[in-house]
């Protein structure tokens, strides 16, 4: 990849990092009377050159949250972009806006969610999911935390199948997840989440995704990063594996 091809993706991932640490000054802390917002970001990327070969990656993902009363919104946003012997193999966008209230129920909430996939390496060309359901924690402790959801999706997708044929559909899914949260003495902190989406009306159209990191803090505000992610789109035969490490900024307030 020759340097103004690296300036041109390098310049507008910085006004993105720009954008998240501008919105407020870093600090640590939890939601409570006091803190109702929260904003972090995480961004890295990898260049290797050699005589005969070239490989490129980028990485970056944002999130903002907002908690109120009984009510926390949440926004994310992540771009992977990638190229290898000049030829892209990684351009995967996704943006999500979730919404989780509270319930009667012990340590149970309703969710309701909204999100845009775009990915290059998954062939999809659009897709958006809107749904509903239910989450619940079936273990809950100050440093550990096992929860359980299940909903309803509706999904609008243009994809690619066998990477030449372009299908339009739209679907009804079940939409399973498993989240893990484990602290360690408030410097270590283990998150694992994994998705299972099975279409309601095709047994073999499905969406497996898992998603699993460590931060490790380094200071109040500033952690040490790793994540593997595991994406399998069964439709379009696709999967991709994607592991990062970098740094990654946290600002409650």
């Amino acid at each position: 990849m020759n340097k103004r091809r690296i300036n041109q993706v390098i310049r507008p991932l910085s006004f993105v990092a720009l954008f998240f640490l501008l919105c407020g000054t870093v600090c640590q802390a939890q939601f409570n009377d006091s803190t109702h917002h929260y904003i972090g970001i995480f961004a890295n990327g990898s260049i290797n050159k050699t005589n005969t070969a070239s490989s490129y990656l980028a990485n970056q993902a944002g999130k903002f949250s907002i908690k109120r009363q009984s009510v926390v919104l949440n926004l994310s946003g992540s771009w992977v972009y990638g190229q290898q012997q000049n030829k892209m193999t990684n351009n995967d966008v996704s943006a999500g806006l979730n919404c989780d209230v509270n319930s009667p129920i012990k340590d149970a909430y309703y969710w309701g969610l909204a999100t845009y996939t775009s990915s290059f390496s998954l062939k999809i060309v659009n897709q958006m999911q809107v749904g509903a359901g239910i989450a619940m924690d079936v273990v809950n402790k100050k440093n550990f935390v096992i929860n359980l959801s299940d909903g309803v999706l509706y999904e609008q997708s243009d994809i690619y199948l066998k990477d030449t044929i372009r299908d339009q559909y739209q679907t009804f899914r079940n939409s399973a997840r498993v989240m893990i949260r484990l602290s360690i003495n408030d410097l270590i902190r283990l998150s694992s989440t994994t998705f299972l989406q099975n279409s309601l009306s095709s047994p073999t159209d499905y969406i497996f995704r898992t998603s699993n990191g460590m931060d490790i803090k380094l200071l109040k505000w500033l952690l040490l990063n790793c994540t593997y992610n595991y994406n399998k789109f069964n439709r379009t035969g696709k999967e991709n594996t994607l592991f990062t490490y970098g740094l990654k900024v946290e600002h409650y307030f």
